[in-house]
């Protein structure tokens, strides 16, 4: 697979760009399908080369939560897991936001309240902490000795909902779940933090685009702030039918649970509500250092925007969708017509100082959750950098 590489740097933060041939992506010999990125429930097959024990964080619920009506969709305690810092990133804090879609009708909030995405009664009791999050040096060199936080993704809205359903006794609190998580948190230490960054993956990119300035808020100017939003940058895209699924889909989410109210004004004195829960809209508005990370073809935007079952009946690029070698010219001229507009949607953000990009063209979605994207033997590489190399750590 060929890829033509340009290195840029931008104040601080390295980062390459990539430009593509369309093709397979493949670690060893066995292509990766498409339908092995499905948001962050992917199955990874793991690398011969990377042998590790995952570390396992306990779940912590935040019992003074309730109190502030911080809840999940089904009125259960958020929670998060907490690993704590040494040495030399003893006053440091990562804190990444869990993703996992949106819900965007009352059914499907409905049914997402019986299920840990909804409701903290179905969460794991413990996680593995990987790539981004892993405790080794050799796994994670730059963030492995750093306060590492994971917070559970429960409302359904980008951690950015705040109004009710009491008729269907649903919740929408993701603003305040944010709030209450982060008092908590200063609270554990972090407000002493000499550096601090604010992460997320699909869903929780999206959520830490949302709450990037605000982060930067809660520190002092001599606290290094910056915000990673991995597989957050959502294009509104046409579909293969020619409508706008995932236009459709924000457009319930922003009115169901009243997203509007937590969206940047300045957007919204020029665009509609959900016009500016499109990252292509927000980013301009964010004044936080903030590196994006996306794959070029993300798997789960070509899964679920582009090319769902509503859009394809028919099923006619259900090959493509489980394997890219099945692809036709005129399904690839479509991908590469995706890729084209979401670099186009980049070029005035790369041309911002303070921000940073790794753009690879993977068919992929979270990168930095998984030790095979992060940092592995075999992970994906921009001008010979793996994705942990590219300046992301406050320290660079």
């Amino acid at each position: 697979m060929a890829i033509m590489k340009k290195k840029l740097k931008f104040f601080g933060f390295a980062f390459a760009f990539a430009c593509l041939v369309c093709g397979v992506v493949s670690y060893g010999s066995e292509p990766l399908s498409v339908l092995s990125f499905l948001e962050n429930d992917a199955v990874w097959a793991k690398p011969s080369s990377v042998t590790y024990q995952p570390l396992m964080v306990n779940l912590t619920l935040i019992h003074g939560a309730a109190s502030i009506g911080a809840v999940c969709l089904d009125g259960t305690l958020p929670g998060y897991h907490l690993d704590r810092g040494f040495g030399s990133g003893a006053n440091s804090w990562l804190v990444h936001l869990e993703g996992g879609g949106w819900c965007n009708t009352v059914r499907n909030c409905v049914y997402r309240k019986t299920t840990r995405r909804g409701s903290s009664t179905y969460m794991e009791s413990q996680i593995q902490f990987t790539g981004i999050l892993s405790n080794k040096a050799e796994e994670n060199p730059d963030f492995f000795n750093w306060n590492r936080v994971k917070l559970r993704y429960c409302d359904g809205a980008s951690f950015s909902g705040d109004s009710e359903l009491e008729s269907e006794q649903l919740q929408f609190r993701g603003q305040k779940i944010w709030l209450a998580a982060i008092e908590e948190l200063m609270f554990q230490g972090m407000q002493t933090a000499n550096q601090a960054l604010l992460s997320g993956c699909s869903a929780g990119g999206l959520a830490s685009l949302i709450h990037c300035d605000e982060f930067r808020s809660l520190f002092t100017e001599s606290t290094k702030v910056k915000c990673l939003s991995d597989a957050g940058f959502f294009l509104d895209a046409v579909d293969v039918s020619g409508n706008r699924t995932l236009k459709n889909l924000f457009e319930g989410v922003v009115q169901l649970q009243d997203v509007q109210k937590n969206l940047p004004k300045s957007c919204l004195d020029q665009l509609d509500p959900t016009s500016c829960f499109f990252p292509q809209n927000m980013v301009q508005h964010i004044e936080t250092p903030l590196f994006l990370l996306n794959a070029a073809y993300d798997s789960w935007q070509v899964q679920a925007s582009l090319a769902p079952h509503s859009a394809d009946p028919n099923g006619f690029w259900s090959d493509c969708k489980a394997n890219h070698a099945n692809c036709t010219s005129s399904q690839i001229q479509f991908l590469q017509d995706f890729r084209d507009e979401l670099l186009n949607n980049l070029k005035d953000f790369a041309n911002t100082p303070q921000t940073g990009l790794f753009i690879n063209s993977c068919f992929a979605h979270c990168q930095s959750e998984r030790q095979e994207t992060w940092f592995a033997d075999n992970s994906p590489l921009l001008d010979n950098k793996l994705l942990s190399e590219t300046g992301i750590s406050t320290e660079k």
